[in-house]
């Protein structure tokens, strides 16, 4: 088996899987800011849970391709980003359907910050394989940008609907249930620091080799400009 992030040509299905995968998301935003305008929760909830947890599902396919090394996302952080969602998908929005968490208005905001950070990634990988590695300089710049705030919203999100859905877990499936999720809750605490230290890390990475494209772009212009100086000189 290759190592995690070291296969050097992805399968041709990827750059599909991440097309579809970002008009999915796409529809998930289109669909919760329309429920939003037109209903209000608690209907949002009931009209969009269902679509966005099979969505979300697609997070196994995004640990397969790390394991096989498809993709080179680190093991470890897609692992604990995906296992979080699925835990809220999952462990919340299915087995706790009437928890005052999923009709609380944060459901909201964790849509919007879960399907617009999926857009901009997914559309940002295609657009990196269909273009041999060189993505618009718009789509880098949105990926590594907005997690900045996009990811502090979901996270929090994420935590107030696990939060308030403790008294519901413990009276559907007893105290056992919601004593893990308080676990859970004590392991955002260093899982969010990993995984914003690590997106920090990869921006500081992406905004210097994107300077540096936009300075090497530059400098054919200057020296035709210097050129054009010497030449009214002579």
């Amino acid at each position: 088996m290759p190592k995690s992030g070291f296969r050097q040509d992805p399968p041709a299905w990827i750059a599909n899987y991440n097309l579809i995968s970002g008009s999915l998301w796409s529809f998930i935003l289109v669909n919760t800011a329309v429920s939003s305008v037109f209903f209000g929760q608690p209907q949002i909830f009931d009209l969009t849970s269902t679509l966005l947890t099979l969505i979300q599902l697609c997070a196994i396919i995004e640990i397969y391709n790390s394991v096989v090394g498809n993709v080179r996302s680190p093991l470890f952080t897609t692992i604990m980003q995906g296992a979080s969602r699925l835990l809220i998908v999952l462990g919340i929005f299915q087995a706790l359907p009437d928890s005052p968490g999923n009709y609380h208005w944060v459901y909201i905001s964790l849509s919007v910050a879960w399907s617009t950070t999926e857009i901009i990634r997914y559309y940002y990988y295609a657009a990196k394989l269909l273009s041999n590695n060189h993505p618009p300089a718009l789509l880098t710049w949105l990926r590594y940008n907005t997690f900045i705030i996009l990811y502090p919203i979901g996270i929090s999100s994420e935590v107030t609907i696990i939060f308030k859905s403790l008294e519901e877990a413990e009276f559907v499936y007893g105290p056992g249930y919601k004593y893990f999720l308080i676990l859970c809750l004590i392991a955002y605490i260093p899982g969010s620091y990993i995984l914003y230290s690590y997106m920090l890390k990869q921006r500081s990475k992406e905004m210097k080799r994107l300077g540096e494209e936009k300075l090497g772009e530059k400098k054919p212009g200057e020296k035709k400009q210097q050129g054009e100086i010497s030449s009214k000189k002579d």
